[in-house]
């Protein structure tokens, strides 16, 4: 059973695209040549800027979901800081209260 991955993907524009797959440089090839998602069609310059091995599909599109949730300042933390820490038991990014 193939690791499931979630990337993200910065255009023209500096718009993130988020996704899932079990093969990013295939599915980043994809998006450059115009086909899969309507968003990226039309767009020009693309930048991987994450990819993270999440586990099974289910995860990954849970962390999709939490992850797409976010605002792009937050986005932008978790991409810099190059780990998104995920919940697979409740679905959401850790935050670690501050005490």
């Amino acid at each position: 059973m193939a690791d499931w991955f979630l990337y993200v993907i910065e255009t023209d524009g500096e718009r993130l695209y988020t996704g899932i797959t079990t093969d990013v440089e295939r599915r980043f090839a994809e998006h450059q040549s115009g086909k899969g998602a309507r968003f990226m069609r039309g767009r020009k310059n693309f930048r991987l800027r994450h990819q993270q091995p999440v586990g099974d599909r289910s995860l990954a599109s849970k962390l999709e979901y939490a992850f797409k949730q976010l605002k792009r300042s937050q986005k932008l933390h978790w991409i810099e800081l190059g780990h998104i820490p995920f919940d697979p038991e409740t679905g959401k990014i850790v935050v670690k209260s501050e005490a």
